[in-house]
């Protein structure tokens, strides 16, 4: 039997290719196109890209992206080809590794030919989303179906699952945050996880009774709440608490980047900010743990926007907690995560499952 090669693609969500507002407007459209982002009506959806966010919209996020960009480029796309290359030497030997985006470049179709170039006929796909969402994770694991289906011959691919509770993700966070909040002296920890509409929890709950019912309704994980995004942040908030030492009030969950007049999941981060200040909180840290790579939402919304907006509420300072990056822990533990869904590492205390083609297919 001829050896088999295995490939891995390490997706993240994407990024324009220039902080301009052609490039940032191709990445809207090709991002909001997608009815697992913009879960209404096709008719309403159209109207909505067209009409109103994309003849407004690239130009203000251009100047975002103007402010963190790079002479390398995104930070987001930097940061994932140092992950990439880092992971690549781990697993030299084991697997060829490529990184691709969910939308824009690399993308994903560009990153399979060049895996089949180099002879691998299996796949292993890690989305790099740390918490499950059908607008990212599930978006991700349908688009790469749909990408090995147009080939004659479909190749095997697992995708791994949400690792929001995975131990080597959690303790690689907890080991960049631990010295940035010392040195900080933070008298207060912020989590703050990017936001999406409370209707797609809703979606995720099988029992349409739980999901946002009740205010303890993301306390506990269970088997109704599952896939629930809200949920999966709030236990990632609580294990990163344990292993950070940090006391009872000394911490607080919250959500950004929301979109729109609809109810997104709260609390709001631009919300939650004045009223710590309010409250007394003088040095503040922010973690950003829904962000595996610094990002636009990282280095500007929060390292730029809410620095300046805390400041302005009577804050002292607020930091800023650089995400994982390629950080030599996050490379271990994605390299363990890889092991682990191909049964060639111990089993961890996260639960990995693998879906495998053929079968049901199923969101800078």
């Amino acid at each position: 039997m001829p050896t088999v090669k295995r490939g891995l693609l390490l997706v993240n969500l994407g990024t324009p290719d220039a902080p301009e507002a052609g490039p940032v407007r191709r990445y809207l459209r090709e991002f909001l196109s997608d009815p697992r982002v913009l879960d209404i009506h096709p008719v309403g959806r159209w109207m909505l890209l067209h009409l109103v966010i994309l003849p407004f919209r690239p130009a203000r996020s251009a100047e975002a992206y103007q402010k963190v960009w790079t002479k390398e480029g995104s930070p987001l796309l930097v940061h994932g080809r140092a992950l990439a290359a880092a992971v690549a030497g781990r697993l030299a030997g084991e697997y060829e590794v490529e990184l691709a985006m969910r939308y824009g470049n690399p993308s994903l179709p560009d990153a399979v030919r060049a895996l089949r170039a180099r002879g691998v006929s299996e796949f292993i796909v890690l989305p790099l989303y740390p918490q499950e969402a059908t607008s990212s994770s599930s978006s991700t694991r349908a688009r790469i179906y749909e990408v090995l289906e147009e080939a004659w011959d479909v190749s095997p691919v697992k995708t791994l699952p949400a690792f929001h509770d995975d131990a080597g993700f959690l303790d690689a966070f907890a080991a960049v945050a631990r010295p940035v909040i010392a040195e900080a002296r933070a008298d207060h920890v912020l989590f703050s996880y990017h936001g999406l509409p409370e209707r797609h929890m809703r979606k995720s709950d099988p029992s349409g009774q739980h999901c946002l019912a009740s205010a303890g309704c993301c306390d506990v994980l269970t088997a109704v709440n599952r896939n629930c995004y809200r949920a999966q942040c709030f236990a990632t908030t609580r294990a990163l608490v344990e292993r950070l030492g940090l006391p009872a009030g000394g911490y607080t969950t919250s959500f950004q980047s929301r979109l729109g007049r609809t109810p997104w999941v709260k609390p709001y981060t631009d919300l939650v900010l004045p009223e710590l200040a309010q409250k007394g909180v003088k040095r503040l840290a922010v973690m950003c743990p829904a962000f595996v790579a610094d990002c636009l939402e990282t280095l500007e919304e929060i390292g730029l926007r809410a620095r300046e907006q805390f400041l302005g509420c009577g804050g002292e300072s607020l930091t800023l907690v650089p995400s994982l990056n390629a950080h030599p822990a996050w490379v271990d533990a994605v390299c363990n995560l890889v092991r682990r869904a191909d049964g060639t590492a111990p089993a961890a205390t996260s639960a990995l499952r693998a879906s495998a083609l053929p079968g049901p297919h199923p969101a800078g």
